[in-house]
């Protein structure tokens, strides 16, 4: 997109389309997301098109039919729950046609035209790709169309085979012509809608029709003479890293730098401190990208789809999401809250600036622990003055309410200083537990976490 004349914007956009098949293993078009925008005369949005909670104008006073699954998350099982009650309002579509309507320069079909062709002639997954959709094994195999697409025969798809959806390059040439309303209204809703309600779930034609992107102002932090912007309220990821970094602030900087055992026990002392005031988590699946261009904007956008719900859009090969079947994003229950209302996560896409220039772009996947990694990577940069390619692959800690869980590269010393204090786990090899923090400097140049396969690309 950069290369043929468009924006950070136009560029951001079409990656969200293209991540929704690339990775369809962590988001979709059928999910949730936000984008931080800073325009090049340095005017900032929030676009959040988080889901919604869904049930306007539902007939049915039934409680939703979800099916309990469980998956293998590393060394740990982890359960769901999957299927159409599962489902919350999708905001990633709308989000991102909204998104380029308002700061986009390109045609829309020219933004959406490489994910057309991604998706028709389809691609070979990498061992990455092929390892997020081996994980989501029995989400992705628990109906026929999910299956058609991800788990043929009942087995997910390999690395080195080949993924092709024809279904979303229709709907996609679509909806270069009609715009979102071709899914948020008409044939497609009135089918979405049918479904869920034959099938237990919540989503109604009303739920759809009335989705809305909202514009926010950005969480405004500062931090040692730079100013973060990040995600805001109703969000839990922005605030929690703007309280760890008001705590982090108040100690001297370790003499020793990032290894230190005084660097690595105050950081856990502010991740036991934030945790008291952590009420939920969500979204364990996420996509980030962080793009900048020669004019000076720069755009953060996180995407999610929960581990999906196994149910696909009638027609789009678009999988909705499981955002409420996860326990830790809908605690209270169904029926708690009222359809409508936006749902809170932990995604933080965030851009820091220095001397009112973005010097930092980036976010992460990495649910609980998104917030500690995007602090550990701004205290890399800001404290200690690494450039973005060590700051990311540096060693992480991440307190998990009752241990403290540990990236290999510390020395013998800091590890002891650490399990004096609490319980210590020693990970054998750095993982996408961690994070994955994809992010930019505009004068440095792009760095793409190795814990998940990230990349960066200079046009």
């Amino acid at each position: 997109m950069l290369s043929a004349g468009g924006n950070a914007f136009d560029a951001i956009v079409a990656g969200g389309f293209a991540a929704s098949l690339a990775e369809a293993g962590l988001t979709s078009l059928g999910g949730g997301g936000y984008c931080l925008a800073r325009t090049a005369q340095g005017h900032a949005t929030l676009f959040d098109f988080f889901v919604d909670m869904p049930g306007r104008g539902r007939r049915s006073q039934e409680p939703p039919r979800m099916d309990a699954v469980t998956l293998r998350f590393g060394e740990a099982d982890q359960h769901f729950h999957i299927g159409l009650g599962s489902c919350a309002v999708p905001g990633v579509l709308r989000g991102l046609v909204h998104l380029h309507e308002r700061l986009g320069r390109l045609p829309l079909a020219e933004v959406l035209a490489p994910t057309v062709t991604l998706a028709r002639e389809g691609f070979t997954l990498d061992r990455f790709q092929a390892y997020t959709l081996g994980i989501l094994e029995g989400i992705n195999a628990s109906t026929e169309r999910c299956a058609e697409l991800f788990a043929p025969g009942g087995k997910a798809l390999q690395a080195g085979e080949r993924l092709v959806s024809r279904d979303l390059a229709d709907f996609l040439e679509v909806l270069a012509v009609e715009g979102d309303r071709c899914f948020y209204e008409g044939e497609v809703a009135q089918a979405l809608a049918a479904e869920m309600e034959a099938g237990g779930g919540l989503i109604t034609a009303a739920d759809l029709a009335a989705y809305r992107v909202i514009e926010r102002e950005p969480l405004s932090i500062d931090y040692r003479g730079r100013t973060l912007l990040t995600n805001t309220e109703p969000s839990l990821g922005g605030p929690l890293i703007g309280e760890s970094l008001r705590l982090l602030s108040q100690a001297p900087l370790a003499a020793g730098g990032h290894g230190t055992p005084e660097h690595l026990v105050r950081m856990v002392q502010v991740q036991q401190q934030v945790d008291t005031l952590r009420a939920r988590a969500t979204s364990k699946g996420t996509t980030h990208l962080s793009v900048t261009d020669a004019e000076g904007a720069a755009a953060a956008m996180s995407l999610s789809n929960g581990e999906g719900s196994g149910s696909i859009v009638p027609g789009t090969g678009i999988m909705l999401s499981n955002m409420l079947g996860e326990d830790d994003l809908v605690p209270e229950g169904f029926g708690e809250r009222p359809p409508g209302e936006r749902v809170a996560s932990m995604m933080a896409p965030s851009i820091l600036l220095e001397d009112g220039r973005p010097r930092l772009v980036f976010g992460t996947g990495g649910s609980k622990r998104i917030r500690m990694a995007l602090v550990h990577v701004l205290s890399e940069v800001v404290d200690f003055g690494l450039a973005v390619d060590a700051a990311v692959e540096r060693p992480r800690i991440f307190w998990d309410g009752e241990t403290v869980q540990l990236e290999p590269g510390y020395d013998a010393a800091t590890v002891a200083a650490l399990a004096e204090r609490w319980n210590v786990f020693e990970w054998a090899a750095p993982h996408l537990y961690f994070g994955g923090v994809h992010a930019i400097d505009p004068e440095w140049g792009g760095w793409g976490d190795s814990r998940r396969d990230g990349c960066a690309l200079s046009v």
